[in-house]
Formats: C-alpha cells, structure tokens, sequence
C-alpha cells in the first residue's frame, strides 16, 4: 500500500510543478537571464558606439579596478549614502508621525486627508522635480516664505543642493511610509493601548514600549523598501540637479548614467551598477539581521 501513494504523491508533486513552470519561465526570461548577463558584461569593455560597440572582449576585473581607483566613485557612494540616510529618515519620521496622527480619526477626516498626501508618491519623478524647482526657485515659495520672516533670499539649488533633493525625495516618498505605518497601526489593538494606560503609562511612554515594538516588521520591511527605491533615484535627481553643482549631488545611479549613456562606455557602467547592487544587498542583509525576531 506505501508505493501506490508513493507513486500518488510524487504524481501531484509533478502536476504542481508543471503549473509553476510558466511563473518559471517568466521569471528566468525577465529576472535570472538579464542578471547573468548583467554581471558578464560588466567584465567587458562593451561600448554604445565605435568597435567595442559590436566586438566587445573579456576584460577581467579591469572596469573594477578602474572603477575602485577612480576618485569619482567613492565621492559618489558619499552623495549615496547622504542621499539614502537622509530620504530614509524623512520618509519613516514623516509618514510614521502622519499615520499615528490619523490614528483612531474618523472615516471621513482620514479619505480627505490621506488622497491630499497620497498626491506626491503618485506623481512621477519628473513632475516632482517640477514642482520643487518651482517651490525653491529664487522667486519660489520657499524664498518668499523666507522673506516674510526678513531673512535673505537662498538659492537652494547652488547653497544646499544635497539638502534640495533629500526635501524633494522626502516629499515624494513619505506617503508611502505612511501607508505602511497606517495599516500596521490599524492592527494594534486598543486594548494593548488601553491596559497600558491603566498602569500609568503616559501617550509617549505607550508609543514607544508598545506601538513601536508591535510594528517592528512593519518598520524593517519598511525600510528595506525604501532603500531598495532610493538607491535607485535618478529621475529626481538628473531632472533637479544633473548630478551637480560639480559632483555634489552625483549618487551612483547618476555616476552610472553617466559612465555607460553620456561616456559610451557600457561595460563600465554595468560595472557600477554592480557595485549599486552590492550597496543594496549589504543594506538588506544589515536591516534583515538588526531587525530580526527571535522565534
């Protein structure tokens, strides 16, 4: 009797995997294949135009040396890091302090004010970029603001270029923080709140010792999504700044662009994109093990 269901199981097990095999596929097509292709060609000196163009060669780690000795690059993972750990902040306090602030709020109230911030995480990239050129522009509403206080005006773009597009990014991407924060919150039974009370606990003492530690998930996959999605900004950036003044605001996203699209040199800036790709893993395993929960 063992081997007929045997026999059964391994059958179902087979019929199982020929329903996955399409998911397979598209996966391997769009997802395995142009990631092994990816990491070849950074080992090769494959260019846009001229003879590298159509006969690329095997380099070796020589677009990695290049790379690591070129001073550019480590100014580069600075601007990165800035941009990253200023973004990150912004958008988890903001959209944290909005999404506890429309906690318990009524119905109404909440899908009033939730679509109004929703409105600058649906916006693309280049609109945002837009409307903050318009916002810290000489004559834009931050100077004018300014200048009801009497304080002189700022050119923002030129003076704090970094602090620019961190403010747009922010802008940009709290809304999303605050979703996530929003239905975690959601869960947080009142009660949990209420016997905290009761023990004499005051509101910050509760936020802290029992809403923090009941979305700590939340706050981890947050996060994670969030450097993933700023590491790779570009639009925002290339639209607000191109990189500039000088390399001031140049990430490695910009630094990629501009070794593979604007000097020709593919090989290059695949390269760089796989140094983004380390700088992304290395985050996601930190957060992963910081923010881990003991079974």
């Amino acid at each position: 009797m063992a081997k007929p269901n045997r026999a059964a199981m391994i059958k179902d097990e087979a019929k199982k995997s020929v329903l996955l095999l399409p998911a397979v596929i598209l996966l391997a097509c769009f997802f395995i294949v142009p990631i092994i292709l990816t990491v070849y060609y950074s080992f090769t000196n494959m260019a846009l135009t001229g003879a590298n163009a159509k006969n690329f060669q095997f380099v070796g780690v020589q677009n990695y040396v290049k790379m690591l000795t070129d001073p550019n690059t480590w100014v580069s993972i600075k601007n990165t890091l800035l941009f990253l750990v200023g973004s990150l902040v912004g958008q988890s306090v903001i959209g944290f302090v909005i999404a506890y602030l429309m906690k318990n709020k009524a119905k109404a109230f909440r899908s009033v004010v939730g679509p109004c911030i929703l409105v600058g995480w649906v916006m693309p990239e280049i609109v945002v970029s837009l409307c903050c050129l318009a916002f810290f522009d000489m004559s834009g509403t931050m100077n004018s603001i300014l200048g009801l206080v009497h304080i002189k005006p700022v050119e923002w773009l030129y003076a704090h270029p970094m602090l620019t597009v961190v403010i747009a990014n922010v802008w940009h991407g709290a809304a999303f923080s605050m979703m996530n924060f929003q239905s975690a919150l959601d869960n947080v039974s009142g009660d949990i709140e209420e016997a905290a009370r009761v023990d004499g606990a005051n509101r910050f003492q509760t936020l802290i010792r029992i809403i923090v530690p009941c979305i700590k998930d939340t706050i981890a996959t947050n996060t994670m999504l969030n450097t993933l999605s700023t590491l790779g900004v570009f639009g925002l950036i290339w639209a607000l700044t191109g990189g500039g003044p000088g390399s001031s605001t140049t990430t490695l996203a910009i630094y990629m662009y501009n070794a593979g699209m604007k000097n020709f040199q593919l090989g290059q800036g695949t390269a760089i994109g796989m140094l983004l790709l380390v700088v992304g893993a290395v985050c996601s395993v930190i957060y992963t093990k910081l923010m881990k929960t003991d079974d």
